[in-house]
């Protein structure tokens, strides 16, 4: 029996070395076949479905707005990316992205429900149902009748809830509701009436505001007038308030002087 010599050193690197070197060619030529195919017209977008309750855009606008945005084909596109670009649209909240197999985009969008204005001053700005500020973007005609909130935008949130708190006190119509820096509430009535809250946490205001409007008629009364003459109350006074009433005056005039009506 003749025992086989082991193949030189020299050998047995180089047939390593070939194996190396055609393992490395097969894998370049599955990479560029692979990156080929990826971008072939075959695997581009065809299509790009947008759906949810659509108010203020329509999918036919959106697709056209959005889709020069977008980047790669069916496998290579970011979706995250994608998503971002949707959320950039005035009125979008937020976006779903997913693919849809062959060559789709289903694209989910949720709009912002405006409920107010933002801002002391007339602008684009508006607060959705969520206490979130947003840019709108346009004139909305059936915007106009919403009231107007303001405060530091890192509490907005917080201001829409005390609204909501505090129509429900009221009952007469909010048009304006501000947070000072101070932490002081103010309301203007569409009645043309504004009353000074103060501060305090949100039960501390609402007690307030629920006093003042479970007497104010017998207040009105004592001076011959009804609740709609408010013109301003004072909130701040500790266990009672003041008013300012049409038509009504604590000044005494000078003899001979014109007595307010």
């Amino acid at each position: 029996m003749t025992d086989t010599l082991p193949a030189p050193l020299d050998v047995r690197l180089m047939n390593l070395a070939a194996s190396v070197l055609f393992l490395g060619c097969v894998v370049l030529v599955l990479a560029a076949g692979a990156w080929w195919a990826l971008r072939h017209p075959a695997f581009a977008i065809g299509r790009i479905v947008v759906q949810g309750e659509l108010v203020h855009n329509n999918a036919v606008s959106l697709r056209a707005n959005v889709a020069p945005q977008l980047t790669g084909n069916f496998f290579t596109i970011d979706l995250t990316a994608a998503r971002q670009s949707f959320e950039q649209v005035p009125w979008v909240r937020t976006a779903q992205i997913r693919r849809q197999y062959p060559r789709t985009l289903q694209v989910v969008l949720q709009e912002h429900h405006a409920v107010a204005h933002w801002g002391s001053e007339p602008g684009d700005e508006m607060l959705n149902n969520y206490g979130e500020i947003f840019e709108a973007n346009g004139d909305e005609s059936d915007l106009e009748d919403l009231p107007r909130l303001h405060g530091p935008p890192s509490q907005s949130a917080q201001v829409w809830q005390m609204y909501q708190r505090l129509q429900n006190v009221l009952g007469s119509p909010i048009k304006t509701l501000e947070l000072s820096g101070r932490g002081g509430w103010r309301v203007g009535l569409q009645s043309g009436a504004m009353l000074e809250l103060g501060g305090g946490s949100a039960a501390e205001i609402e007690q307030r505001t629920q006093h003042f409007v479970n007497t104010l008629a017998q207040v009105t009364a004592r001076y011959g007038r009804k609740p709609d003459s408010l013109e301003s109350a004072d909130l701040r006074h500790s266990g009672g308030y003041a008013v300012r009433l049409r038509g009504v005056t604590t000044v005494i005039a000078p003899a001979g002087a014109p007595t307010r009506k």
